[in-house]
C-alpha cells in the first residue's frame, strides 16, 4: 500500500486568518481584496470561518452612499431616517419599513434580557420568544447605524434578527448585551460585505493597492523622503481616509508576504534580492546609509529612523517625532535639510 502525502499551500486568505485570534477584527476590504476572483462559495466559506472563529467584521473602508438609481434614493432616505432618530412618524403611512416598525412596537415585551437569557440557557426554551421580542428594538437601532452601505434597512433588520437568534442560542454566561450586539453587528456586516463584493469593491481595492505602490515609489524618488499619506492622497485623487484604508491593506499584504515567504522554496534568492535592489526605495536607502558619516548625530539618527536603516521598519513623521521629541513638521523639515546636505556631498 502506498501512502500518498498531499500538502497544499494555504491561500492568501487562509494564511492571513492564521495570523489572527478569536475576537480579532477582520477588515471586510482586506477580505474582499484577497478573495477577488474567487466565486461566491469561497466568500461564503470565508464568512463562515469568521463566524465560527468568533471574529469581528470591520466595515472600515467600505464606502457609503455609492449606489445609483432608485436604490440610491432609498438608501439616502434611510440614512436621513436613521440620523433623525428612527422616528417612524416621518415615514409614509404605507411605507413597509414603517409598517414593520409599528408591528414591532406593538409586540408584548416584559422581563429583563440577561435574566431571560440565563433562563433560556438553563433549558427554559419557552422564554425564547420573550427574549426575541425584547431584542428586536436593539436590532432596529443597530440597523440604523448600518444604513447607506447598499443594503436596505428591512434587509439589515432581517439579518440582524438572525444574529439575535444566534446570540440567544449561544449565550451561556457573562454579559448578554455584549454578546447580543456582537452577533447582530456581525450578521449585518456580512450582508454589507456581500453587497460590497457585488458592487466590485474587491477589484477596486486591488487597483488602489497597485496605484498606491506606484505613487509611493515615485514620490519617494522625487522628494528624496518617504511621502506623507496626505501627499499620496493628492496624487491618487482620494481622501486621506480612503488612502489610509489602502495603506492599511498594503501593510497587511506585506505581513502576509513575510509569513508565506518560507513556503516558496523554489524561488531563487538571487533573483529576489535583485528585484529588491531595483526599487527606488532600496537605492535611496543605500545611498543614505553610505553617506550618513557626513551628517551630525541628530540628523543621522533621524534618517535612520525614517528609512529603517538599522533593520527596522521605516517610521512615519509622527512615529519618528515621538522618538526624537519633534513635531511631524519639524521631522520633515530636518529630514529635507539632511537630504539636501547629502545631495551636496555627492
Amino acid at each position: 500500500m502506498i501512502d500518498l502525502d498531499f500538502s497544499f499551500e494555504p491561500t492568501p486568505w487562509e494564511a492571513f486568518l492564521q495570523t489572527k485570534q478569536a475576537g480579532d477584527s477582520i477588515r471586510a476590504v482586506d477580505m474582499l481584496a484577497m478573495l477577488e476572483g474567487d466565486d461566491e462559495e469561497v466568500l461564503e466559506d470565508a464568512l463562515m470561518q469568521l463566524e465560527t472563529g468568533c471574529f469581528r467584521l470591520d466595515l472600515a473602508g467600505i464606502p457609503r452612499g455609492t449606489a445609483s438609481g432608485e436604490a440610491a434614493l432609498r438608501l439616502r432616505q434611510e440614512m436621513e431616517f436613521s440620523e433623525g432618530g428612527l422616528n417612524r412618524e416621518t415615514l409614509e403611512v404605507s411605507d413597509p419599513l414603517r409598517i414593520f416598525l409599528e408591528e414591532v412596537a406593538a409586540l408584548p415585551v416584559c422581563g429583563e434580557e440577561e435574566s431571560l437569557a440565563r433562563r433560556y440557557a438553563s433549558g427554559e426554551e419557552q422564554v425564547g420568544e420573550m427574549l426575541t421580542n425584547l431584542g428586536l428594538s436593539r436590532v432596529i437601532q443597530l440597523a440604523g447605524e448600518h444604513t447607506g452601505y447598499g443594503v436596505l434597512m428591512l434587509d439589515l433588520i432581517q439579518e440582524g434578527s438572525m444574529g439575535l437568534w444566534q446570540a440567544i442560542r449561544n449565550y451561556r454566561s457573562g454579559d448578554y448585551a455584549q454578546l447580543r450586539d456582537r452577533w447582530i453587528r456581525f450578521y449585518m456586516a456580512k450582508a454589507i460585505t456581500i453587497q460590497a463584493r457585488n458592487n466590485g469593491i474587491g477589484q477596486k481595492m486591488r487597483t488602489a493597492l497597485e496605484d498606491y505602490t506606484q505613487v509611493d515609489q515615485r514620490l519617494l524618488a522625487d522628494l528624496g523622503r518617504n511621502p506623507t499619506v496626505e501627499e499620496i492622497a493628492v496624487e491618487m485623487h482620494m481622501s486621506v481616509e480612503e488612502t489610509q484604508t489602502v495603506q492599511k491593506m498594503l501593510e497587511n499584504a506585506q505581513i502576509l508576504a513575510k509569513i508565506r515567504k518560507p513556503a516558496k522554496e523554489e524561488e531563487d534568492p538571487q533573483e529576489e534580492e535583485q528585484a529588491v535592489e531595483d526599487t527606488a526605495y532600496f537605492q535611496m536607502r543605500q545611498r543614505i546609509l553610505d553617506m550618513l558619516s557626513s551628517l551630525d548625530a541628530d540628523s543621522a539618527k533621524l534618517l535612520t529612523l525614517r528609512f529603517g536603516l538599522e533593520g527596522g521598519q521605516p517610521m512615519s513623521p509622527e512615529e519618528a517625532g515621538r522618538v526624537l521629541n519633534l513635531t511631524p513638521n519639524e521631522v520633515l523639515a530636518k529630514e529635507a535639510a539632511a537630504l539636501s546636505i547629502l545631495r551636496d556631498t555627492q
